[in-house]
Protein backbone atom coordinates (compact mmCIF):
# COMPACT_ATOMS: atom_id res chain seq x y z
CA UNK A 1 0.00 0.00 0.00
CA UNK A 2 3.35 2.36 -0.01
CA UNK A 3 1.75 4.03 3.15
CA UNK A 4 4.69 4.37 5.03
CA UNK A 5 6.87 7.13 3.13
CA UNK A 6 3.95 9.42 2.96
CA UNK A 7 3.46 9.32 6.47
CA UNK A 8 7.36 9.94 7.24
CA UNK A 9 6.83 13.08 4.64
CA UNK A 10 3.87 14.35 6.87
CA UNK A 11 5.58 14.49 9.98
CA UNK A 12 8.63 15.85 8.72
CA UNK A 13 6.60 18.60 7.22
CA UNK A 14 3.50 19.00 9.32
CA UNK A 15 5.10 18.09 12.68
CA UNK A 16 2.39 17.22 15.25
CA UNK A 17 -0.28 17.86 13.00
CA UNK A 18 -0.74 15.26 10.53
CA UNK A 19 -3.12 14.88 7.90
CA UNK A 20 -4.65 11.44 7.61
CA UNK A 21 -3.55 9.39 4.68
CA UNK A 22 -5.71 6.90 3.57
CA UNK A 23 -4.47 5.29 0.38
CA UNK A 24 -1.77 6.44 -1.48
CA UNK A 25 -0.33 4.38 -4.53
CA UNK A 26 2.63 4.88 -7.14
CA UNK A 27 3.80 1.52 -8.45
CA UNK A 28 7.01 1.91 -6.96
CA UNK A 29 8.02 -1.97 -6.28
CA UNK A 30 7.16 -3.61 -9.60
CA UNK A 31 5.49 -6.06 -10.45
CA UNK A 32 4.06 -6.28 -6.34
CA UNK A 33 0.95 -3.84 -7.41
CA UNK A 34 -0.86 -7.13 -9.15
CA UNK A 35 -0.64 -8.69 -5.52
CA UNK A 36 -3.00 -5.33 -4.29
CA UNK A 37 -5.29 -4.84 -7.31
CA UNK A 38 -7.48 -7.15 -7.62
CA UNK A 39 -9.18 -8.31 -10.94
CA UNK A 40 -12.69 -9.18 -10.83
CA UNK A 41 -13.50 -12.45 -12.32
CA UNK A 42 -17.03 -10.70 -12.97
CA UNK A 43 -16.10 -11.31 -16.94
CA UNK A 44 -13.12 -13.61 -18.46
CA UNK A 45 -12.34 -11.35 -20.65
CA UNK A 46 -11.15 -8.54 -19.07
CA UNK A 47 -8.51 -5.89 -20.24
CA UNK A 48 -5.02 -6.07 -18.83
CA UNK A 49 -3.16 -3.86 -17.10
CA UNK A 50 0.54 -3.31 -17.54
CA UNK A 51 2.98 -1.38 -15.45
CA UNK A 52 4.85 1.84 -17.47
CA UNK A 53 6.42 4.69 -17.97
CA UNK A 54 5.06 4.71 -21.54
CA UNK A 55 6.22 5.71 -24.95
CA UNK A 56 7.58 9.19 -23.26
CA UNK A 57 7.82 10.53 -19.16
CA UNK A 58 9.81 12.95 -17.28
CA UNK A 59 11.12 9.80 -15.57
CA UNK A 60 11.47 6.33 -16.71
CA UNK A 61 11.06 5.25 -12.94
CA UNK A 62 8.67 7.99 -11.25
CA UNK A 63 6.53 7.82 -14.27
CA UNK A 64 5.67 4.35 -14.04
CA UNK A 65 2.16 3.41 -13.61
CA UNK A 66 -0.68 0.92 -15.05
CA UNK A 67 -1.49 0.85 -18.09
CA UNK A 68 -4.83 -0.54 -20.05
CA UNK A 69 -3.48 -2.10 -23.40
CA UNK A 70 -6.06 -4.63 -25.19
CA UNK A 71 -7.97 -1.98 -27.07
CA UNK A 72 -12.41 -2.50 -26.81
CA UNK A 73 -11.80 -3.70 -23.75
CA UNK A 74 -13.62 -3.62 -20.13
CA UNK A 75 -11.46 -3.49 -17.62
CA UNK A 76 -12.16 -3.83 -13.85
CA UNK A 77 -9.39 -3.55 -10.64
CA UNK A 78 -9.20 -2.63 -7.28
CA UNK A 79 -7.43 -1.79 -4.05
CA UNK A 80 -8.38 -2.27 -0.56
CA UNK A 81 -7.35 0.25 2.33
CA UNK A 82 -8.21 0.03 5.92
CA UNK A 83 -12.12 1.58 5.77
CA UNK A 84 -12.35 5.10 7.01
CA UNK A 85 -15.37 7.71 7.27
CA UNK A 86 -15.41 10.83 6.20
CA UNK A 87 -17.71 12.90 8.77
CA UNK A 88 -16.83 15.75 9.54
CA UNK A 89 -13.87 15.69 7.67
CA UNK A 90 -12.63 16.91 3.97
CA UNK A 91 -12.47 14.10 1.32
CA UNK A 92 -9.71 14.58 -1.21
CA UNK A 93 -9.48 11.94 -3.78
CA UNK A 94 -6.26 12.67 -6.25
CA UNK A 95 -4.79 10.57 -9.28
CA UNK A 96 -2.79 11.55 -12.96
CA UNK A 97 -4.26 10.14 -16.22
CA UNK A 98 -2.33 10.05 -19.14
CA UNK A 99 -4.12 9.64 -22.02
CA UNK A 100 -1.16 8.91 -24.56
CA UNK A 101 -2.71 6.89 -26.77
CA UNK A 102 -4.88 9.76 -28.34
CA UNK A 103 -8.05 8.43 -26.83
CA UNK A 104 -10.86 8.31 -28.78
CA UNK A 105 -13.25 6.88 -26.17
CA UNK A 106 -12.95 5.35 -23.17
CA UNK A 107 -12.90 6.27 -19.48
CA UNK A 108 -10.24 8.22 -17.38
CA UNK A 109 -11.96 7.60 -13.88
CA UNK A 110 -12.03 5.92 -10.58
CA UNK A 111 -14.52 4.77 -8.85
CA UNK A 112 -14.95 4.88 -4.35
CA UNK A 113 -16.89 1.46 -3.04
CA UNK A 114 -17.88 0.51 0.35
CA UNK A 115 -15.06 -1.82 2.16
CA UNK A 116 -17.23 -4.33 1.96
CA UNK A 117 -17.69 -4.84 -1.62
CA UNK A 118 -16.61 -7.83 -3.20
CA UNK A 119 -13.47 -6.94 -5.13
CA UNK A 120 -13.81 -10.14 -7.40
CA UNK A 121 -17.32 -9.71 -8.19
CA UNK A 122 -16.89 -5.47 -9.20
CA UNK A 123 -18.53 -4.75 -12.81
CA UNK A 124 -20.63 -1.70 -14.17
CA UNK A 125 -23.53 -1.92 -12.06
CA UNK A 126 -21.48 -2.58 -8.56
CA UNK A 127 -22.68 0.31 -6.09
CA UNK A 128 -20.32 2.84 -5.44
CA UNK A 129 -19.59 5.99 -3.40
CA UNK A 130 -17.98 8.43 -5.88
CA UNK A 131 -17.16 8.28 -9.65
CA UNK A 132 -14.58 10.71 -10.40
CA UNK A 133 -12.79 11.61 -13.43
CA UNK A 134 -11.76 12.43 -17.13
CA UNK A 135 -14.65 10.77 -19.79
CA UNK A 136 -14.22 11.12 -23.37
CA UNK A 137 -15.81 9.90 -26.57
CA UNK A 138 -15.79 11.59 -29.77
CA UNK A 139 -15.46 15.69 -30.36
CA UNK A 140 -18.82 15.72 -27.95
CA UNK A 141 -18.14 13.90 -24.78
CA UNK A 142 -14.84 15.33 -22.99
CA UNK A 143 -16.03 15.86 -19.16
CA UNK A 144 -14.89 15.19 -15.99
CA UNK A 145 -17.41 13.14 -14.30
CA UNK A 146 -18.20 13.70 -10.74
CA UNK A 147 -21.00 10.60 -9.90
CA UNK A 148 -21.75 10.63 -6.09
CA UNK A 149 -24.33 8.01 -4.43
CA UNK A 150 -26.93 9.88 -2.25
CA UNK A 151 -29.32 6.85 -0.35
CA UNK A 152 -28.55 4.14 -3.09
CA UNK A 153 -28.73 6.06 -5.77
CA UNK A 154 -26.02 7.60 -8.56
CA UNK A 155 -26.59 11.22 -9.19
CA UNK A 156 -24.64 12.96 -11.66
CA UNK A 157 -23.29 16.94 -11.04
CA UNK A 158 -25.37 19.41 -13.08
CA UNK A 159 -22.71 21.40 -14.16
CA UNK A 160 -20.37 20.54 -17.05
CA UNK A 161 -16.41 20.31 -16.31
CA UNK A 162 -14.55 20.05 -19.58
CA UNK A 163 -11.64 17.88 -19.05
CA UNK A 164 -7.91 17.96 -20.83
CA UNK A 165 -8.14 16.08 -23.80
CA UNK A 166 -3.95 15.73 -24.81
CA UNK A 167 -1.77 13.03 -24.67
CA UNK A 168 0.15 14.49 -21.64
CA UNK A 169 0.34 13.47 -18.03
CA UNK A 170 -2.63 15.67 -16.29
CA UNK A 171 -3.59 15.76 -12.35
CA UNK A 172 -7.24 15.59 -11.13
CA UNK A 173 -8.69 16.10 -8.00
CA UNK A 174 -11.90 16.38 -6.12
CA UNK A 175 -12.62 17.82 -2.41
CA UNK A 176 -15.49 17.15 -0.52
CA UNK A 177 -16.12 19.17 2.04
CA UNK A 178 -18.42 18.57 5.45
CA UNK A 179 -19.67 22.41 4.99
CA UNK A 180 -21.27 20.64 1.72
CA UNK A 181 -19.38 22.18 -0.85
CA UNK A 182 -16.91 20.51 -3.39
CA UNK A 183 -13.99 21.56 -5.80
CA UNK A 184 -12.86 20.63 -8.85
CA UNK A 185 -8.83 20.88 -9.93
CA UNK A 186 -6.93 19.76 -12.98
CA UNK A 187 -3.71 20.43 -12.76
CA UNK A 188 -3.86 21.72 -9.33
CA UNK A 189 -5.97 24.85 -10.82
CA UNK A 190 -9.70 25.10 -9.95
CA UNK A 191 -11.76 23.84 -12.36
CA UNK A 192 -15.34 23.75 -11.25
CA UNK A 193 -17.00 24.40 -7.55
CA UNK A 194 -20.19 24.92 -5.51
CA UNK A 195 -22.53 22.98 -3.23
CA UNK A 196 -23.79 19.65 -3.09
CA UNK A 197 -27.22 20.92 -2.78
CA UNK A 198 -27.66 23.18 -5.70
CA UNK A 199 -25.28 20.98 -8.26
CA UNK A 200 -26.61 17.84 -7.63
CA UNK A 201 -29.88 16.84 -7.57
CA UNK A 202 -30.23 14.69 -4.13
CA UNK A 203 -33.03 17.23 -2.41
CA UNK A 204 -36.60 17.68 -3.88
CA UNK A 205 -37.07 21.12 -4.85
CA UNK A 206 -37.52 24.08 -1.88
CA UNK A 207 -39.94 25.44 -3.64
CA UNK A 208 -42.60 23.97 -5.79
CA UNK A 209 -45.43 25.87 -7.60
CA UNK A 210 -48.49 26.31 -5.58
CA UNK A 211 -51.05 23.86 -6.95
CA UNK A 212 -54.08 26.52 -5.99
CA UNK A 213 -52.62 29.24 -8.09
CA UNK A 214 -54.32 29.73 -11.29
CA UNK A 215 -53.70 32.55 -13.57
CA UNK A 216 -56.93 35.05 -13.37
CA UNK A 217 -59.15 35.32 -16.43
CA UNK A 218 -58.78 38.76 -17.17
CA UNK A 219 -54.91 38.82 -16.66
CA UNK A 220 -53.57 40.43 -20.16
CA UNK A 221 -49.99 39.89 -20.58
CA UNK A 222 -49.52 41.55 -24.04
CA UNK A 223 -47.53 44.11 -24.35
CA UNK A 224 -48.48 45.50 -27.70
CA UNK A 225 -51.91 45.41 -29.13
CA UNK A 226 -53.62 45.94 -32.64
CA UNK A 227 -53.75 49.76 -34.00
CA UNK A 228 -57.37 49.29 -34.33
CA UNK A 229 -57.24 52.63 -36.52
CA UNK A 230 -54.87 51.46 -39.18
CA UNK A 231 -56.00 50.16 -42.65
CA UNK A 232 -54.35 48.02 -45.08
CA UNK A 233 -53.38 50.04 -48.00
CA UNK A 234 -55.55 49.86 -51.12
CA UNK A 235 -52.23 48.34 -53.03
CA UNK A 236 -50.70 46.15 -50.71
CA UNK A 237 -51.68 42.88 -52.23
CA UNK A 238 -49.16 42.16 -54.42
CA UNK A 239 -48.62 38.20 -55.85
CA UNK A 240 -45.12 37.02 -54.24
CA UNK A 241 -44.42 35.60 -57.78
CA UNK A 242 -44.68 37.06 -61.14
CA UNK A 243 -44.03 35.29 -64.61
CA UNK A 244 -40.70 36.36 -66.23
CA UNK A 245 -41.61 39.05 -68.96
CA UNK A 246 -38.56 37.93 -70.58
CA UNK A 247 -38.90 34.59 -71.26
CA UNK A 248 -39.38 33.36 -74.64
CA UNK A 249 -41.35 30.60 -75.71
CA UNK A 250 -38.42 27.97 -77.05
CA UNK A 251 -38.53 27.75 -80.72
CA UNK A 252 -39.13 24.19 -80.65
CA UNK A 253 -41.71 23.74 -78.36
CA UNK A 254 -44.34 21.35 -79.21
CA UNK A 255 -48.14 22.23 -77.64
CA UNK A 256 -49.42 19.35 -78.51
CA UNK A 257 -46.39 17.45 -77.36
CA UNK A 258 -44.99 19.59 -74.76
CA UNK A 259 -48.25 20.88 -73.27
CA UNK A 260 -49.01 24.77 -72.85
CA UNK A 261 -46.03 26.85 -72.75
CA UNK A 262 -45.73 29.05 -69.39
CA UNK A 263 -43.45 31.61 -68.55
CA UNK A 264 -40.87 30.84 -65.62
CA UNK A 265 -41.51 32.67 -62.43
CA UNK A 266 -39.35 35.03 -60.83
CA UNK A 267 -39.22 36.67 -57.40
CA UNK A 268 -41.89 39.73 -57.58
CA UNK A 269 -40.04 42.82 -56.56
CA UNK A 270 -43.67 45.14 -55.14
CA UNK A 271 -44.57 42.48 -52.99
CA UNK A 272 -44.68 43.47 -49.61
CA UNK A 273 -45.95 40.26 -47.15
CA UNK A 274 -48.54 39.82 -44.89
CA UNK A 275 -49.92 42.77 -43.96
CA UNK A 276 -50.09 43.33 -40.05
CA UNK A 277 -51.63 46.55 -38.01
CA UNK A 278 -49.14 48.42 -36.47
CA UNK A 279 -48.61 48.15 -32.90
CA UNK A 280 -49.31 50.36 -29.94
CA UNK A 281 -48.53 49.65 -25.91
CA UNK A 282 -51.13 48.10 -23.92
CA UNK A 283 -52.48 50.11 -21.23
CA UNK A 284 -53.80 46.66 -19.58
CA UNK A 285 -50.63 45.23 -19.85
CA UNK A 286 -49.85 43.82 -16.54
CA UNK A 287 -46.83 41.69 -16.85
CA UNK A 288 -45.72 37.74 -17.72
CA UNK A 289 -47.80 36.36 -14.96
CA UNK A 290 -45.56 34.70 -12.27
CA UNK A 291 -46.90 31.40 -10.66
CA UNK A 292 -46.72 31.83 -6.95
CA UNK A 293 -44.42 29.17 -5.10
CA UNK A 294 -44.99 27.88 -2.08
CA UNK A 295 -42.70 25.61 0.55
CA UNK A 296 -42.19 22.74 -0.75
CA UNK A 297 -43.33 19.90 2.33
CA UNK A 298 -41.26 17.10 0.89
CA UNK A 299 -38.70 19.11 1.20
CA UNK A 300 -36.07 18.13 4.30
CA UNK A 301 -32.63 19.63 4.53
CA UNK A 302 -29.58 17.17 5.00
CA UNK A 303 -26.51 18.19 6.40
CA UNK A 304 -24.97 14.63 5.98
CA UNK A 305 -24.84 14.71 1.67
CA UNK A 306 -21.28 14.48 1.97
CA UNK A 307 -20.67 11.86 4.05
CA UNK A 308 -19.77 8.28 3.02
CA UNK A 309 -19.32 5.41 6.33
CA UNK A 310 -17.92 3.10 5.29
CA UNK A 311 -15.04 4.19 2.34
CA UNK A 312 -12.28 1.21 1.61
CA UNK A 313 -11.79 0.25 -1.53
CA UNK A 314 -10.18 2.22 -4.83
CA UNK A 315 -10.60 0.76 -8.22
CA UNK A 316 -10.78 1.04 -11.94
CA UNK A 317 -14.10 -0.03 -13.48
CA UNK A 318 -14.03 1.40 -17.12
CA UNK A 319 -14.15 0.89 -21.24
CA UNK A 320 -12.18 2.13 -23.39
CA UNK A 321 -11.67 1.25 -27.37
CA UNK A 322 -8.37 2.52 -27.97
CA UNK A 323 -6.15 1.31 -25.07
CA UNK A 324 -2.64 3.46 -23.61
CA UNK A 325 -4.44 5.00 -20.64
CA UNK A 326 -1.24 5.13 -17.81
CA UNK A 327 -3.18 5.74 -14.09
CA UNK A 328 -0.55 6.54 -11.26
CA UNK A 329 -0.02 8.66 -8.20
CA UNK A 330 -3.51 7.47 -6.53
CA UNK A 331 -4.03 9.85 -3.20
CA UNK A 332 -6.59 9.79 -0.68
CA UNK A 333 -6.24 12.00 2.28
CA UNK A 334 -8.12 14.88 4.34
CA UNK A 335 -5.56 17.74 3.88
CA UNK A 336 -6.04 19.85 1.10
CA UNK A 337 -2.33 21.07 1.11
CA UNK A 338 -0.77 18.04 1.37
CA UNK A 339 -2.90 16.91 -1.56
CA UNK A 340 -1.26 19.96 -3.52
CA UNK A 341 2.58 19.56 -2.07
CA UNK A 342 1.67 15.32 -3.24
CA UNK A 343 0.79 16.63 -6.49
CA UNK A 344 3.68 19.16 -7.18
CA UNK A 345 6.06 16.43 -6.11
CA UNK A 346 4.66 13.79 -8.69
CA UNK A 347 2.42 15.22 -11.42
CA UNK A 348 4.75 18.73 -11.48
CA UNK A 349 8.01 17.67 -10.73
CA UNK A 350 8.27 15.75 -14.32
CA UNK A 351 5.59 17.20 -16.33
CA UNK A 352 8.23 19.68 -18.09
CA UNK A 353 10.39 17.22 -19.02
CA UNK A 354 7.54 14.76 -20.09
CA UNK A 355 6.23 17.39 -22.18
CA UNK A 356 9.89 18.38 -23.71
CA UNK A 357 10.07 14.52 -24.08
CA UNK A 358 6.82 14.43 -26.33
CA UNK A 359 7.72 17.58 -28.25
CA UNK A 360 11.00 15.64 -29.43
CA UNK A 361 9.56 13.03 -30.42
CA UNK A 362 6.75 14.61 -32.27
CA UNK A 363 9.17 16.29 -34.13
CA UNK A 364 11.13 13.19 -35.20
CA UNK A 365 8.12 11.61 -36.16
CA UNK A 366 7.85 15.06 -38.21
CA UNK A 367 11.18 14.36 -39.68
CA UNK A 368 10.60 10.94 -40.68
CA UNK A 369 7.28 11.55 -42.47
CA UNK A 370 8.55 14.24 -44.13
CA UNK A 371 11.35 11.87 -45.58
CA UNK A 372 9.36 9.01 -46.59
CA UNK A 373 6.98 11.67 -48.45
CA UNK A 374 10.41 13.23 -50.05
CA UNK A 375 11.38 9.42 -51.23
CA UNK A 376 8.14 8.59 -52.18
CA UNK A 377 8.17 11.30 -54.75
CA UNK A 378 10.81 10.47 -55.85
CA UNK A 379 10.40 6.92 -56.24
CA UNK A 380 6.86 8.37 -58.18
CA UNK A 381 8.97 10.76 -60.66
CA UNK A 382 11.89 7.72 -61.17
CA UNK A 383 8.60 6.10 -62.51
CA UNK A 384 7.01 8.19 -64.71
CA UNK A 385 10.79 8.68 -66.62
CA UNK A 386 10.77 4.42 -66.79
CA UNK A 387 7.31 4.94 -68.18
CA UNK A 388 7.95 7.67 -70.87
CA UNK A 389 11.19 5.92 -71.71
CA UNK A 390 9.32 2.63 -72.38
CA UNK A 391 6.50 4.51 -73.98
CA UNK A 392 9.15 6.38 -76.02
CA UNK A 393 10.54 2.81 -77.38
CA UNK A 394 7.15 1.47 -78.34
CA UNK A 395 6.49 4.06 -80.32
CA UNK A 396 10.06 4.39 -82.08
CA UNK A 397 9.18 0.85 -82.57
CA UNK A 398 5.85 1.27 -84.33
CA UNK A 399 7.29 4.10 -86.59
CA UNK A 400 10.52 1.09 -87.72
CA UNK A 401 7.07 -1.21 -88.43
CA UNK A 402 5.47 1.76 -90.10
CA UNK A 403 8.45 2.77 -92.25
CA UNK A 404 9.06 -0.73 -92.85
CA UNK A 405 5.30 -1.54 -93.65
CA UNK A 406 5.62 1.50 -96.23
CA UNK A 407 9.02 0.16 -98.20
CA UNK A 408 7.33 -3.01 -98.96
CA UNK A 409 4.75 -1.42 -100.46
CA UNK A 410 6.35 0.87 -102.66
CA UNK A 411 8.74 -2.26 -103.56
CA UNK A 412 5.55 -4.14 -105.01
CA UNK A 413 4.40 -1.04 -106.78
CA UNK A 414 7.66 -0.71 -108.79
CA UNK A 415 7.40 -4.53 -109.47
Amino acid sequence: MEMLLPLLLLCSAFGSIQPAVYFTEQFKDGDAWESRWIESKHKSDYGKFKLTAGKFYGDSEENKGIQTSQDAKFYARSAKFQPFSNEGKTLIIQFTVKHEQKIDCGGGYIKLFPADVDQEAIHGETEYYVMFGPDICGYITKKVHVILNYKGKNHLIKKEITCKDDELTHLYTLILKPDQTYEVKIDNEKVGSGTLEEDWDFLPAKKIKDPEAKKPEDWDDRETIDDVNDKKPEDWDKPENIPDPEAKKPEDWDDEMDGEWEPPMIPNQEYKGEWKPGQLKNPDFKGDWVHPEIDNPEYAPDDNMYKFQNIGVIGLDLWQVKSGTIFDNFLITDDEKYAEKFGNETWQKTKDSEEKMKKSQDEEERKRHAEEVKNNDGEEEEDKEIKDEEEEEEEEVEDEKDNESEDKTLKKDEL
